[in-house]
């Protein structure tokens, strides 16, 4: 690829993506160009099946059970929406919920999911 292409490239992906200080290859930078055209048709509004998983813990007052929730899901803006939900059998709860919306970020969920 040359350079006027992949400046094209990333100039219309920094549209939709924080590409600042994201160093890509080629590859890289055909990936998310193809995410972000793709957004519309395949992702947005969509979200993955919840990945939960139970554990066993321990404490002060002996052993009790985590389950912990991951979901992925795609909202309006190009990018991903991560939700994390920790849940204890002694009703500790608390969710976490994290944008990704930068370049790396995006190549790094997408190479996760190979």
């Amino acid at each position: 690829m040359d350079s006027d292409e992949k400046r094209r490239l990333r100039h219309h992906i920094g549209q939709h993506l924080d590409v600042s200080n994201a160093r890509m290859t080629d590859d890289e930078t055909l990936t998310l160009a193809g995410f972000v055209d793709q957004y519309d048709e395949r992702y947005r509004g969509t979200s993955l099946p919840p990945r939960t998983r139970t554990r066993p813990g321990w404490g002060s007052d002996g052993k009790y059970i985590v389950t912990e929730t991951y979901t992925d899901s795609f909202p309006d803006e190009v990018g991903i929406r991560q939700t994390y939900e920790y849940k204890d059998d002694d009703g500790d709860h608390r969710t976490t919920v994290t944008d990704v919306a930068d370049a790396r970020g995006v190549l790094n969920w997408l190479r996760d999911q190979r």
